[in-house]
């Protein structure tokens, strides 16, 4: 599956991914969910306690190439590349991605997705 059929599909009612060009759905349970709320409100408060600190925000695709796009759990991007108040969909990828770990796709996230994130430049 290219990028152009990915997004061809439309919203789902629920979380998935384009890896290696192949639809990847995730159900995150419970317990995932309080993480990344943790987590997201833990940079959320560090980004608010002083101007300059850029954005947090969950989860938004990201255009990996041609047949990668990935929404991770948290991103980050540095003041100089905070998205407009009212722009839906950042613009170039994030500074900072959080994946928090899932049983079912672990693997990915360790694997393949960390692999596409340092190549296409995402600092950490």
């Amino acid at each position: 599956m290219t990028v152009d059929e990915f997004f061809a599909l439309g919203e789902a009612p629920f979380k998935y991914w384009l890896v290696e060009g192949h639809l990847v759905v995730n159900e995150p349970k419970l317990p995932h969910q309080i993480a990344v709320g943790r987590i997201l409100v833990a940079l959320t408060n560090w980004v608010d306690a002083a101007p300059g600190r850029g954005h947090a925000a969950m989860p938004a695709d990201f255009i990996l190439d041609d047949r990668n796009v990935y929404a991770p759990d948290v991103w980050w991007v540095a003041e100089d590349r905070k998205p407009a108040a009212d722009d839906l969909d950042p613009a170039g990828l994030p500074d900072l991605v959080v994946e928090v770990r899932s049983r079912s796709t672990w693997r990915y996230d360790v694997g393949t997705k960390r692999v596409h994130y340092e190549r296409a430049g995402i600092a950490e």
